[in-house]
């Protein structure tokens, strides 16, 4: 085999690798129950996520953004398996974890991570940054004492951080110092896959660059799979690879970061984009202004769930729920508006 040859065979084999699905939803639901009467009855269901499926290929960043109650957190702890769906497949390297029992689970755990929005709630207030990132290896590992030390050390400064910072209490640092340690701590377990959720919405916006920078740097490094939650589609295009668009429950619809910022489709999508601020003074965008507020997840509106704030709804859109269908390649939408 010639040079030219086996560097043809590990492009085409970096490229199947690339397009390797490491994390698919089929077709979720998460349904949380309301209580009511004196015998706290089930009188209704708030239908948080409903009836969502997508797939995230191994090394990408898929962003999800959305108004707030739109269900993109409840959504990402679903696919930890934090919070057990309603209905539907979650589907980690080929292997469904959706039923997995405790103990089968744990061996999934240390591949799949989470960096949460707040950061100093999501740390221990009485234990040590040391003992903060060390905790994952403790649990899922048997590594000694001084190799846990000697790797919060590393991961510390992996994140921007100095080596005696271990010894110090989360509440002696920044915002922006609090989540490089919780990046470091879901680094603890060399993980494939993290969920990222909403992890610079309590910073400063200079703050969120540098983190945003940091983490692209930790995925090229590390290889790392995001699934990049966010209501700020400045901060989304900044990091993702593609995105998808949730309201409600529903996608509404699912793109490559380029063709959704260039052309969106769903009326959704387009609104909320009109809102992004612009640094070209010289453009001028019409925003949209849409109706009304975001509707109960507990009685959602029939149909389409955004019709009752679209500017475009017509009759079908009441008694039919659109599908998401591919508009061209990699483009998906939900809205009868296409079909």
């Amino acid at each position: 085999m010639t040079i030219e040859q086996k560097q043809l065979q590990n492009k085409k084999s970096e490229q199947e690798q690339n397009n390797e699905t490491i994390m698919q939803a089929s077709h979720i639901k998460k349904y949380f129950p309301i209580k009511g009467g004196i015998f706290k009855h089930t009188i209704g269901h708030v239908k948080a996520v409903d009836d969502v499926s997508l797939s995230i290929k191994k090394g990408e960043t898929l962003g999800l953004v959305g108004e707030s109650g739109s269900g993109k957190s409840t959504l990402g702890r679903v696919l930890l398996r934090l919070l057990e769906p309603t209905e539907g497949e979650v589907i980690f390297e080929g292997k469904d974890i959706s039923h997995l029992n405790n103990r089968k689970l744990r061996a999934y755990r240390k591949h799949m991570q989470i960096v949460f929005q707040d950061p100093f709630a999501s740390l221990n207030s009485k234990m040590s940054v040391g003992e903060l990132i060390e905790e994952p290896l403790l649990v899922q590992t048997s590594v000694s004492k001084p190799e846990r030390k000697q790797m919060s050390v590393e991961l510390l400064e992996k994140v921007g951080l100095r080596a005696n910072d271990r010894a110090k209490y989360p509440h002696e640092f920044s915002g922006g110092q609090r989540q490089r340690i919780s990046i470091a701590r879901a680094l603890a377990l060399n993980p494939k896959f993290i969920i990222c959720d909403e992890p610079v919405s309590a910073l400063d916006v200079s703050i969120q660059a540098q983190v945003l920078n940091l983490m692209a740097d930790l995925q090229e490094e590390y290889h790392l799979t995001y699934l990049f939650i966010a209501h700020d589609l400045s901060v989304v295009k900044h990091i993702s690879d593609r995105v998808a668009v949730m309201y409600l429950g529903r996608i509404a619809e699912l793109a490559p970061k380029e063709q959704l910022y260039q052309n969106p489709l769903h009326p959704y999508t387009k609104a909320l984009l009109s809102s992004v601020p612009s640094t070209n003074v010289r453009e001028k965008r019409e925003k949209i202004k849409l109706s009304g507020d975001l509707p109960s997840p507990a009685n959602p509106p029939s149909g389409c769930v955004f019709r009752t704030r679209c500017p475009m709804a017509h009759d079908r859109c009441i008694s039919e729920i659109p599908a998401l269908s591919e508009m061209e390649k990699g483009h998906f939408v939900a809205c009868h508006l296409y079909e």
